[in-house]
């Protein structure tokens, strides 16, 4: 295994963005003030993100743990860290939701089911209504990625359509799903004593 050695700047000199080196003479006060602030701000930025991790880290282990004890209780033995879960204080003030979000993609099948509910809109509008076309067209947009919409092609199973073409259609779609991974999120609430709603406490969690 090879290791990559840290690139030495020569002293006297700054590297620019295409990795010229340039004379620390020649660099603007503005750059260098610029340089310092960039750098500062992503120092703290990556603390924040280390602390943010170990937080959700501890979190998540904390609230499995107190799953598996209150489920104990009753005899059962269980994983604490899988599935949903919502926790209160005992007041009601605040809750802790832990949240176990499942990543679904299509296999191949999705392409059967997309021509057998392009069969059904014609055959359903006898081309006379492009819009209806339009709307199954949105549902199986990719975005720049290439990634189909989960939640719109979802959609179209949730329509209560008795059509044998279509139930095949939507047959073909819950063959194409494939789970491809969970990933876990958490998230805190405070209960606002005006409303009675639980408004979020703003963490990122998500994102580390």
């Amino acid at each position: 295994m090879t290791t990559s050695t840290p690139e030495t700047i020569p002293a006297g000199y700054w590297k620019d963005a295409r990795g010229s080196l340039v004379p620390e003479a020649k660099v603007k006060p503005i750059d260098k003030l610029r340089d310092q602030l960039v750098r500062d701000l992503v120092a703290k930025a990556k603390h924040n993100n280390t602390q943010l991790r170990k937080f959700k880290l501890d979190t998540m282990q904390e609230v499995a743990a107190l799953v598996e004890t209150s489920m104990e209780q009753y005899g059962v033995k269980s994983g604490g860290e899988k599935g949903n879960v919502t926790l209160y204080s005992f007041d009601g003030k605040y809750k802790v939701v832990r949240q176990m979000q499942e990543h679904i993609t299509f296999g191949e099948q999705l392409q059967a089911a997309k021509t057998l509910i392009d069969q059904c809109v014609t055959r359903w509008a006898a081309g006379a209504d492009d819009n209806i076309k339009a709307l199954v067209n949105h549902a199986f947009q990719t975005d720049s990625q290439g990634k189909i919409n989960t939640g719109r092609v979802l959609g179209l199973r949730r329509l209560e359509i008795k059509d044998e073409d279509w139930q095949q259609a939507m047959q073909a779609i819950a063959d194409s799903m494939q789970t491809t991974g969970t990933k876990p999120y958490v998230r805190f609430y405070e209960r606002n004593d005006s409303t009675g709603a639980y408004d979020p406490i703003t963490l990122d969690l998500a994102a580390v």
